[in-house]
């Protein structure tokens, strides 16, 4: 009966510990992000997001315009449920609030003024 006690708790701490890495790393992989109503119409990014040395970076790339030089992304902050994206385009600093929705999908907001969403690209 120990030995059953022992395999159960190391099988709950090993769930446990996989949901944990998951979770940390959950924006940690390819975003393709729509931004709806924008002056210049609806836009498209894509960004792989990466962690190194703990902390998220990443670069938007425009999938219309494979030409157009990558926009980094500044600065970024991110909580379980949230994440923000700060960078430069067309000589203006902005803000992009992405909300988690599930394991797939991410909305909020460009400057708290556009409708955005991300899709994760699965490769």
């Amino acid at each position: 009966m120990k030995k059953l006690s022992v395999l159960v708790i190391l099988f709950v701490l090993g769930l446990s510990f996989n949901t944990f890495a998951q979770s940390a790393d959950f924006f940690a992989t390819k975003w393709e992000i729509s931004v709806a109503g924008t002056p210049n119409g609806d836009v498209k990014f894509v960004t792989k997001l990466e962690r190194k040395d703990g902390k998220l970076s990443g670069e938007l790339s425009l999938p219309s315009d494979p030409a157009a030089p990558k926009i980094p992304i500044s600065n970024l902050e991110e909580s379980a449920e949230k994440i923000v994206l700060y960078f430069s385009a067309q000589g203006y600093d902005l803000s992009l609030d992405l909300t988690k929705v599930d394991n797939d999908n991410l909305k909020g907001t460009l400057m708290n003024m556009f409708e955005a969403k991300a899709i994760r690209v699965k490769e």
